[in-house]
């Protein structure tokens, strides 16, 4: 019998991580879009560094960072009582960390493939870059949106080393649906492990699936305008 708190667990995880780079994620791609200062390419690696980045090296260093033996973590631990390493809100911060890139260079191709006529109009009209944002660029890249939103999503429902190396294997705390896996294979119990693995592919390319006929739906209605 699968247990339910890994999934549960997971899919709060996808969740909150999906919702605070959307936040995040629009004016740092705002930025990396229309910024024109020479050493934005620093800034672009940065962002995309998880790309390459093997998730055990990243989920080491993040461990160091927030581990109450090091500066910044025993900082969080005396003055405000916080401990991240092995706890699920470690694991949101990680998660946002590793899927910046999945949420972040969606939105900055939304924001590139709006018409530059289109801006240069509403800057004729004397409109704000605020007004311009939220009712130019915003409205016309829905499927950025979307397509940021589900890769986000369904990266954060398959990470694992990040999350192991972060948040460990507490059970109802820090294991989720990918950790679970893991559990099973080393307790060689097989079926188990494929159960959860099916689950897991079966999500993956229902989302998927979904994403790519809307897209697909809406560049047919565009073609026909």
């Amino acid at each position: 019998m699968l247990e339910t708190a890994p999934f549960v667990l997971t899919f709060k995880l996808a969740f909150l991580t999906t919702l605070l780079l959307l936040l995040l994620g629009i004016p740092l791609a705002y930025w990396l879009a229309f910024s024109r200062y020479r050493v934005k390419f620093i800034a672009e690696a940065i962002v995309s560094l998880p790309l390459v980045l093997p998730p055990t090296v990243l989920g080491f260093y993040l461990l160091l960072l927030l581990s109450p033996e090091n500066t910044f973590g025993r900082f969080l631990d005396e003055y405000f009582d916080i401990r991240l390493v092995f706890t699920f809100p470690g694991l949101v911060i990680a998660s946002v960390i590793y899927s910046l890139p999945f949420m972040v260079q969606p939105l900055k191709s939304g924001f590139a493939s709006v018409p530059q006529a289109w801006l240069d109009a509403a800057h004729t009209l004397g409109k704000s870059h605020w007004t311009i944002l939220r009712r130019v660029l915003l409205p016309n890249m829905k499927n950025a949106f979307l397509t940021g939103s589900v890769l986000t999503f369904a990266h954060t429902v398959g990470e694992f080393g990040v999350i192991l190396m972060v948040g460990g294997n507490i059970p109802g705390e820090t294991r989720v649906v990918s950790v679970a896996i893991y559990n099973e294979v080393e307790a060689m119990n097989y079926a188990q492990a494929n159960q959860y693995s099916m689950l897991l592919v079966g999500f993956s390319f229902l989302v998927l699936a979904i994403t790519y006929y809307v897209n697909r739906q809406k560049s047919l209605l565009l073609s026909y305008d």
